[in-house]
């Protein structure tokens, strides 16, 4: 368990450069108002966002190490506040634009998520999850991803709607990411057994799949609106869908007693909080120029 920890938190900065990179490259695909399947096709000729990319396979790789090593309950939290390492990269390239509420903000993001995992203290379950079980999980969560995606077209006021469409499309994504979390979790498990078990066994066929899917949401909502809409999803939807996948498919355990529950509930809060905070930071909004200056310079 302790190997997981240094792993997840060494993805979650590969990730986190991963997000930095594609929010460049998807701000500078026009937005029209409307959910774009073919973006990634278009982003794929930005430098960029082929960084990104890059950086985010290193960390679908050190995740999926984390997680053989881990539960999904506590390496999926660590992952999804990689916007604390986004943060903070932006911190130590402008620290003269860093300001005493984003500090706070960022001190909210650990403590909740400390609080979080010290208090859950996720445990035990099992290497492999049944294949009825992902059948039902996978049907559940093409079902609520398709009704938020459905819910983020549904609007046509671009200039009203771009908070809502970016808020939903985000939420799809962390449902994604989190159901993600746990395919890459079964491969882990299955890949002990070779490369003829890899390719012969459905769950690198649904990372493919719900990878594309995770990124193209993710893009989409990182260029419908702004970051503070779409931040809560990919920060609190994502490890508590993960959460979910990991007690109910793999049987891992949580702490849930009626303390516990209230104590986990409210360092949630915290750490949405702390989030929310983060995502409204002029630094942190300012990526796009910051990124866009350097590469100018380069």
């Amino acid at each position: 368990m302790s190997r997981a920890i240094p792993l997840a938190v060494a993805a979650g900065l590969f990730t986190a450069a991963s997000t930095t990179c594609q929010r460049v490259g998807a701000l500078r695909a026009p937005d029209d108002g409307h959910i774009d399947p073919g973006l990634l096709l278009r982003l794929i000729r930005q430098p960029i966002w082929v960084l990104g990319g890059v950086s985010m396979t290193l960390g679908f790789v050190l995740q999926a190490i984390a997680l053989h090593f881990g539960s999904l309950a506590m390496v999926q939290p660590i992952l999804a506040a990689e916007l604390l390492f986004v943060f903070a990269y932006l911190a130590i390239a402008n620290p003269h634009l860093v300001r005493r509420r984003d500090g706070l903000s960022a001190l909210a993001m650990a403590v909740g998520l400390g609080a979080v995992l010290f208090t859950a203290d996720p445990s035990g379950g099992r290497a492999q999850a049944p294949a009825g079980r992902w059948a039902l999980a996978g049907f559940a969560g093409f079902l609520v991803v398709g009704a938020l995606v459905l819910a983020a077209r549904g609007s046509t006021d671009h200039a009203a709607s771009a908070a809502r469409r970016a808020a939903l499309l985000g939420a799809a994504a962390g449902v994604c990411w989190g159901l993600l979390a746990g395919v890459i979790k079964q491969l882990g498990a299955i890949a002990t057994g070779g490369v003829v078990d890899i390719f012969t066994s459905w769950p690198v066929y649904a990372l493919v799949l719900a990878g594309l899917a995770s990124m193209t949401l993710a893009t989409n909502a990182l260029r419908a609106g702004p970051l503070a809409a779409s931040q809560p999803g990919f920060t609190i939807v994502d490890p508590l869908i993960a959460a979910v996948v990991g007690v109910l498919l793999f049987g891992e355990h949580l702490q849930t007693s009626a303390g516990d529950v209230l104590i986990e509930a409210a360092a949630l809060v915290v750490l949405g909080a702390g989030a929310w905070g983060l995502s409204r930071s002029a630094l942190v909004a300012g990526t796009p120029a910051t990124s866009d200056s350097s590469t100018a310079t380069a």
